[in-house]
């Protein structure tokens, strides 16, 4: 992971949100520069948009004595219709299916591009940390964007080595709002029947 010696590298991350992302910047900011990228259009609704950005920007504001290289913050557009228009034909799939992995896709694509325009080194995603989320097609396309747009992708399951135990631990520790949905429509849909079932 070494460029330069005495450079540090830059590192562009997607982040979901803030609980997530807690144990993912407390582990990458021993190696990297990093550029916290906020870009999720698929959030429903906006009031849970704005409270999760809240959340990351306070995370980042809170934490960053701890860090041991500098991390930035950048909030992409919220466009909701961007992300309608991917899901259309794929509203009625299950969640973690083919609706899933394009939701993936366009919110790591847009990473991928503002890297390139950011100077990045690097450029990775959040996502891999959820036990919900399919990390083998999280890298499969970050391997395949960073060859189109020219950019390394980092590869991970930040999950393992208990990654997604520690971002529990450090949720709580810093009260952070910890949402019980993926983030879209279909899947706080899905979540409440879940709720109704029980």
């Amino acid at each position: 992971m070494q460029e330069d010696k005495g450079k540090c590298p830059k590192l562009f991350l997607h982040s979901c949100c803030a609980p997530c992302s807690s144990y993912v910047l407390e582990y990458l900011s021993q190696y990297f520069e990093i550029i916290v990228f906020y870009y999720n259009p698929n959030i429903f609704p906006e009031s849970e948009y704005a409270n999760r950005v809240r959340e990351m920007k306070r995370l980042i504001q809170e934490n960053e004595k701890n860090y041991q290289n500098k991390v930035a913050f950048l909030e992409g557009s919220y466009d909701p219709k961007v992300f309608y228009a991917m899901a259309k034909g794929m509203e009625d799939l299950p969640e973690r299916g083919e609706r899933c992995y394009h939701c993936y896709e366009l919110r790591m694509r847009e990473a991928a591009k503002v890297a390139v325009q950011m100077g990045a080194d690097y450029f990775t995603t959040t996502l891999s940390i959820s036990p919900y989320k399919n990390a083998d097609w999280i890298n499969e396309i970050g391997e395949r964007l960073a060859k189109e747009y020219g950019v390394s992708h980092l590869p991970s399951d930040f999950k393992k080595k208990n990654g997604y135990k520690r971002s529990i631990e450090l949720s709580e520790q810093f009260g952070l709002y910890r949402q019980d949905y993926c983030g879209c429509i279909y899947s706080k849909l899905e979540r409440e029947r879940q709720k109704n079932e029980r």
